[in-house]
C-alpha cells in the first residue's frame, strides 16, 4: 500500500466509530439512513447470481443517470444480477422507485479495507461502473487486486475538483491509474482526467440527457398546474441551496413581481424542507407544502413548498420558467437538462462549474439565461412572465438542445459491450472461482 494510501486509511479507520452516529443523525430527517447499517461496514445478505455486474450512483442524479446503462446491461445479460450501489438515502429511494426488484440495491461500503474487501468478497462483480467522480482510494486499489474492471463513465471533473486532486496527488493518482476505462461528458473532463493520471478517456457525452421524462411525470405536472393555477404565472425554484432561499426571498421583497406569480421552491435535499418552511414563516410568507393535500392553491398564497423526492421533473413541466439552484452561490450549480427536456426556460445563476459544458451550451443556443445575482434573477424574470412570446422561443430552442445532445448511452455501450464480451471466456469474476 502506498504511504499515501496507507495514512487516509489510517485517518479513515479512526473516525469509523463516529460514522453510525452521523448516520443516526442524518436519519432523524431522512430514516433511510438508518436502515441496513451493516452495509456501510461490508455486512451483505442478498443473493445474487453467478455474474454481477455492479453500478455505483451515489445520489438521485447519478441513479437517473444510470438508467440507459441499466437497461443495456438488463437486455445484454438477462440472467446477471444488476447491483446498485448509493450513499445517500434519497439516492436509495430513486433507485427503488425507478426500478424496484430488477436490481439489487445496497449501501457502498465505508473506504477502509476490511468493509470494501467485504463487499467484493460477497458480490463478486464481474465489472464495475462508479458514474461521474465517485472515486474512492481503497474501494478502486482492492478492485484492481482481486481482478474486478472499475469503469469510470459518465465522468465530469471541474477545475475545481482538479485542483483539489492535484494538492493530493500522491493519493489521486495511483487510484484513478488503477481505473480500467474512462468514459467522459467532455473532451475538457477527459483532458483533466488523463493530466491527473486516469486512462485515456473517450468522451461519449452526458448521459443525463438520454433519461427520458417519463408520461407519469408530465401527467403529475399537468396535474400541479391545474392545482397551482391554470393560469395564474409559475415559477420554479428547483434543487435550491442552504442560503439561496434567503437570496430570493430578499430580492422579492426589494422588487415584487406583478400578476400574482406563484412560486414553487424546491430544496435540494429532504433535509432541509423543515428549515426552509420555517424560513418562509419567519418572514411572514404564506405558503403551503407539497405534501399536505391536493386542493387548489389560494390566490393569496405566493409559495408553494416542494416538499417531495422524486418529482422534479412534473415540477419543471409545470413551470412557465424555472432557476436552477445552487449557482447563486459557488456550490457549482445542479442539473438543469431534466428543464430543458419538458421545454421550459431556464434561468441560471453565475456559478456552474459542476455543470459548465451544459449550461454554457444551453446559454448559447438561447434555452437559458445566465444572473448575476438573485437582484438580476427576479429582474429577467420579470421579462420572461411578462413575454409569452420569449418563453416559447425559449422552450423550443431548450428542446432542440436537448434532442442535439442525446446519444450518450449508445455510445457508452458501443465503447463498453466490446470490452465486458471480452472477460465471459474467461469466466470473469463468476461466483465460485478459485
Amino acid at each position: 500500500m502506498e504511504a499515501a494510501r496507507a495514512l487516509y486509511t489510517i485517518l479513515g479507520s479512526a473516525a469509523l466509530p463516529l460514522l453510525p452516529l452521523r448516520l443516526w443523525w442524518r436519519g432523524r430527517r431522512e430514516p433511510g439512513y438508518r436502515h441496513h447499517l451493516g452495509e456501510r461496514f461490508g455486512h451483505y445478505h442478498a443473493h445474487v447470481s453467478p455474474t454481477v455486474y455492479w453500478i455505483h450512483a451515489v445520489s438521485v442524479g447519478e441513479t437517473r443517470a444510470a438508467t440507459p446503462l441499466v437497461q443495456r446491461l438488463k437486455a445484454a445479460y438477462p440472467e446477471a444480477t444488476l447491483v446498485l450501489t448509493h450513499m445517500t438515502a434519497a439516492g436509495r429511494e430513486t433507485g427503488q422507485t425507478l426500478f424496484g426488484e430488477n436490481v439489487v440495491q445496497a449501501w457502498l461500503p465505508y473506504d477502509v479495507p476490511f468493509a470494501v474487501h467485504a463487499f467484493y468478497a460477497h458480490f463478486r462483480p464481474a465489472a464495475g461502473f462508479l458514474l461521474e467522480t465517485e472515486l474512492w482510494p481503497n474501494l478502486v486499489a482492492t478492485a484492481r487486486a482481486v481482478g474486478t474492471p472499475l469503469f469510470l463513465i459518465n465522468a465530469r471533473l471541474s477545475e475545481r475538483s482538479a485542483r483539489a486532486y492535484r494538492r493530493f496527488e500522491a493519493l489521486s493518482r495511483p487510484m484513478l491509474g488503477r481505473l480500467a476505462g474512462v468514459a467522459a461528458q467532455s473532451a475538457v473532463d477527459a483532458g483533466r482526467l488523463s493530466e491527473l493520471g486516469a486512462p485515456q478517456a473517450i468522451v461519449t457525452g452526458n448521459l443525463k440527457f438520454d433519461v427520458t421524462i417519463p408520461a407519469a411525470a408530465l401527467e403529475l405536472g399537468a396535474g400541479f398546474r391545474a392545482r397551482f393555477g391554470a393560469t395564474r404565472p409559475i415559477w420554479l425554484a428547483a434543487s435550491t441551496r442552504d442560503g439561496e432561499e434567503a437570496l430570493l426571498l430578499d430580492a422579492l421583497a426589494r422588487r415584487p413581481l406583478s400578476g400574482n406569480p406563484l412560486l414553487v421552491l424546491v430544496p435540494r435535499h429532504p433535509q432541509r424542507f423543515a428549515p426552509v418552511a420555517e424560513l418562509l414563516r419567519s418572514r411572514g410568507v404564506p405558503f403551503v407544502r407539497r405534501s399536505e393535500s391536493g386542493a387548489p392553491i389560494p390566490a393569496d398564497v405566493g409559495v408553494v413548498l416542494g416538499d417531495s423526492m422524486g418529482e422534479m421533473p412534473a415540477y419543471y413541466a409545470a413551470a412557465d420558467v424555472a432557476f436552477v439552484g445552487g449557482s447563486l452561490l459557488p456550490l457549482g450549480g445542479q442539473n438543469l437538462i431534466e428543464s430543458l427536456a419538458v421545454g421550459t426556460p431556464v434561468l441560471i445563476g453565475p456559478h456552474t462549474f459542476n455543470f459548465a459544458e451544459a449550461t454554457a451550451g444551453a446559454v448559447e443556443a438561447g434555452a437559458a439565461l445566465r444572473v448575476a445575482d438573485a437582484d438580476a434573477l427576479v429582474a429577467a424574470l420579470a421579462e420572461l412572465l411578462a413575454d409569452p412570446g420569449r418563453r416559447q422561443a425559449m422552450g423550443l430552442a431548450a428542446r432542440a438542445f436537448h434532442a442535439l445532445h442525446r446519444g450518450a448511452a449508445d455510445r457508452l455501450w458501443e465503447w463498453l459491450a466490446p470490452q465486458l464480451a471480452a472477460g465471459e471466456p474467461m469466466g470473469l469474476n463468476r461466483r465460485g472461482r478459485g
